[in-house]
C-alpha cells in the first residue's frame, strides 16, 4: 500500500477546502499507519514510537477541536480485515467530526495547530482522511431497489 504521508494538504485537497461548504457538520474518516520509531523533521533524538509522537498531536487536537463545537466521535485499534484485500493495515481508526469543512480549515491553519503538527509529521508513515457528510435518508428502512 502506498500512502503518503502530508503535513498539509496539496493544491487540488486546499482547493476542496475553499469550494463551497457542506452543509452542516463533515466527519473526517482518518486511517492512520503509524512509523515505528518517531522521526522528527529537525533530526532530534528521541525514543518515542511514532505512535507515542502522534499522541501528542492528538491530544493537542482534541483540545482544539472541542474548543470548535466539534468532537472525536470514535477511535480504535485496526483488528482485521473483514472484506477485501490490502496490501498492510492501518494501525488506527478515527473519526473526527467537525462543526463545517471552513472551521477544519480555519483550525488546520491556526497557530496552535502549527505547533503541535510536527509530531504528526514525526508519527505518521501514512494517512488517509476521508471527507464525509451526514446522510440525510434512513438507510436501513430503505426498501431494495
Amino acid at each position: 500500500m502506498e500512502v503518503n504521508n502530508k503535513v498539509y494538504p496539496n493544491e487540488a485537497q486546499i482547493k476542496g477546502f475553499l469550494e463551497p461548504d457542506a452543509q452542516g457538520p463533515i466527519c473526517m474518516v482518518n486511517l492512520l499507519k503509524f512509523k515505528q520509531v518517531a522521526e522528527y523533521e529537525d533530526g532530534r533524538d528521541t525514543s518515542l514510537t511514532g505512535e507515542e509522537a502522534y499522541r501528542l498531536y492528538e491530544h493537542g487536537v482534541k483540545k482544539l477541536l472541542q474548543g470548535v463545537g466539534g468532537c472525536i466521535g470514535f477511535e480504535g485499534e485496526v483488528e482485521r480485515l473483514a472484506l477485501g484485500e490490502v496490501e498492510d493495515l492501518w494501525d488506527l481508526v478515527a473519526l473526527a467530526v467537525w462543526p463545517s469543512r471552513r472551521v477544519m480549515l480555519e483550525v488546520m491553519q491556526s497557530k496552535e495547530m502549527q505547533e503541535i503538527s510536527e509530531h504528526r509529521s514525526a508519527g505518521l508513515a501514512g494517512q488517509l482522511n476521508i471527507e464525509t457528510t451526514q446522510f440525510e435518508g434512513q438507510w436501513l428502512d430503505r426498501e431494495a431497489s
